[in-house]
């Protein structure tokens, strides 16, 4: 994925952000650590993606409706129930924040286009958590691929110490095994 997203960079985070999201936002971020691609175009490519894929889905939702969607056996019929509940009783708090949990994002918006909220109230609830979860995603991918470069030039720092250090200890443990072999040879 890192490879193909620094051969065709925004486009890729656009297509995978527009069909789900996270792990290829979070990859993004993460080489925009790296200085690979730009942490804020990465964030708005990423917070346009989740939101024209999401007033999609919620456009097929109140397009096809309730009636089309009950007379077929869905694999999503189980989620598509458990989100139109939560929707009564939590309608913005769960426009809000359901992106945030793994899995949910497709079948969410969709049933939230068979339930009753307004499109206008949609729009603006998917506007706010869309830019919310790239902001989220995208520092903390960015923060991550810091602390891994701070990390890892550290062990580069100490690299030979940290090798003689484990040649000495692998030293330790064969000369240990080996006096224990002559002991048991010995008895």
């Amino acid at each position: 994925m890192e490879a193909f997203l620094l051969e065709y960079g925004y486009l890729v985070l656009f297509i995978g952000t527009f069909l789900e999201g996270e792990t290829i936002l979070l990859v993004a971020a993460y080489l925009a650590s790296r200085g690979y691609l730009d942490l804020w175009m990465s964030i708005l490519v990423a917070g346009t993606g989740t939101f024209l894929g999401d007033q999609l889905t919620f456009w097929i939702g109140r397009r096809l409706g309730k009636e089309w969607f009950w007379k077929r056996e869905r694999r999503w019929t189980k989620g598509v129930r458990r989100v139109l509940e939560l929707i009564q009783r939590w309608d913005i708090w769960f426009v809000l924040s359901y992106r945030f949990f793994y899995g949910v994002r497709n079948v969410s918006s969709f049933a939230l286009g068979m339930s009753d909220l307004s499109f206008i109230r949609f729009l603006v609830l998917n506007f706010m958590a869309s830019s919310i979860w790239a902001l989220s995603f995208g520092f903390a991918g960015y923060f991550f691929g810091k602390a891994v470069n701070r990390v890892l030039s550290q062990v580069m720092e100490y690299e030979m110490y940290i090798l003689s250090g484990l040649g000495i200890l692998a030293l330790t443990i064969w000369l240990i095994n080996r006096l224990a072999a002559k002991k048991k040879q010995a008895m």
